[in-house]
């Protein structure tokens, strides 16, 4: 099974992943013309703040068993059978919210959508980037991202290697070597950090 892997340590918050996502699910998928789209492109991955300066990039997951599928009364989403994502047809969508409801992870939200004849929320959520995985790409998300806080494959193969990733941890705090963080994130983390820091009576 093919999924999209975070790696919430390397998540920086700069939210490329966001930007990514809005301007490919955008009616001309371009950053310059998107922004002057009405209604203005949303994105399906949402990085929010988790433990102190820490940033987690929630998106859907594609369940299986699917309750968001289970409660829509419409039939407006269905699980595509070849790639096994999750998909929304927001013209069926009749905004009623149960699917927001019954998602464990919060992943779907409700905004105006230039795929919808009439002018109205209907229900938005990651589609994993259904065109480009078709062909064999990566969800833009996973290729916008600078530090490998995603990862698009095989989720078996992804743990395999983060199995390695944790081994070598392990046995470097065992033999009292320090684990290196990548350097750009180590510089960003002690930016915020020191922003934390200020006005912090000592």
């Amino acid at each position: 099974m093919k999924t999209v892997y975070v790696i919430p340590e390397h998540c920086i918050g700069c939210k490329h992943c966001e930007i990514a996502c809005s301007v490919e699910h955008s009616e001309s998928k371009n950053l310059f013309a998107a922004i002057f789209e009405e209604p203005f492109p949303t994105p399906r991955i949402h990085v929010m703040p988790s433990v102190g300066i820490l940033t987690y990039p929630g998106k859907c997951r594609q369940c299986y068993p699917t309750p968001c599928i289970n409660v829509c009364p419409s039939g407006a989403i269905s699980r595509d059978k070849e790639t096994e994502t999750i998909l929304l047809n927001e013209e069926k969508c009749i905004a009623c919210g149960m699917c927001a409801i019954a998602c464990p992870l919060d992943a779907i939200t409700f905004h105006p959508s230039w795929k919808v004849s009439l002018d109205r929320e209907v229900a938005i959520k990651c589609d994993n980037c259904q065109e480009r995985i078709s062909v064999g790409l990566n969800p833009v998300c996973v290729d916008a991202c600078k530090t490998m806080a995603l990862n698009y494959g095989d989720i078996n193969e992804i743990i395999k290697e983060e199995r390695k990733t944790v081994a070598q941890k392990v046995a470097a705090v065992e033999t009292e070597i320090r684990p290196e963080i990548p350097g750009l994130i180590k510089l960003w983390r002690d930016l915020g950090f020191s922003m934390m820091q200020v006005g912090v009576e000592k």
